[in-house]
């Protein structure tokens, strides 16, 4: 997936947004920064532009409300989408449900409208480890979001990255807040765990 003087546009929550507003090159100190900085270091000769346009909050109406200007308009050939757990969470501390339908419809609109642009897309799952602020009782609600997106991408997605089963299986192995603290925002750990799995598919 790695071109010459190509565009990778990370796109998400605060996950991904990860303090970017703060940082003088806006990649934040999350996964998009780790990403950006391998490719710079290990690709120096393709010139790719790394774009970090995660804002914290988000859920997926947010981002189909701000596709066009804030993926679409900058030409990427690669995007990548990490959505979803706000969708969850607002039902839980803010009685704002998303339902899975509504979910799937979101995500359907921003899908198409990058392949329909020439973008390679990778779709990231959205997770909830079983520590700190996530409880058993998210699961019957972010299901259903996590089938519906991994419907969606065998018909759209490049590549995806079951980053909810990947942070389940390491939760089991050790400690989970190894990898996050309150089972949705991601340690430098945790961030290393998700920039490996997109650098292994940009080099595949």
């Amino acid at each position: 997936m790695l071109t010459k003087n190509g565009v990778l546009v990370l796109q998400g929550d605060s996950i991904t947004d990860a303090g970017r507003f703060g940082d003088p090159e806006q990649l934040g100190q999350g996964y998009p920064r780790m990403v950006a900085k391998y490719i710079e270091n290990f690709y120096p000769e393709l010139s790719m532009k790394v774009i970090n346009k995660g804002i914290s909050g988000n859920r997926s109406k947010d981002l189909v409300a701000r596709w066009k200007e804030d993926t679409l308009d900058l030409n990427p050939t690669i995007v990548t989408i990490l959505i979803g757990i706000n969708d969850t969470w607002r039902a839980f501390d803010s009685a704002d449900p998303t339902s899975a339908e509504e979910y799937a419809k979101n995500c359907e609109i921003i899908m198409k409208q990058t392949k329909d642009a020439g973008a390679s897309l990778i779709i990231l799952e959205p997770f909830a480890v079983p520590t700190g602020t996530v409880k058993d009782t998210w699961r019957p609600d972010i299901d259903p979001k996590i089938d519906a997106l991994r419907a969606l991408s065998v018909k759209y997605a490049d590549a995806y990255i079951p980053l909810d089963g990947i942070f389940y299986n390491l939760s089991v192995e050790t400690a989970p807040e190894i990898f996050t603290g309150d089972g949705v925002h991601p340690s430098p750990a945790g961030h290393r765990v998700i920039a490996k799995e997109i650098i292994k598919i940009l080099e595949g």
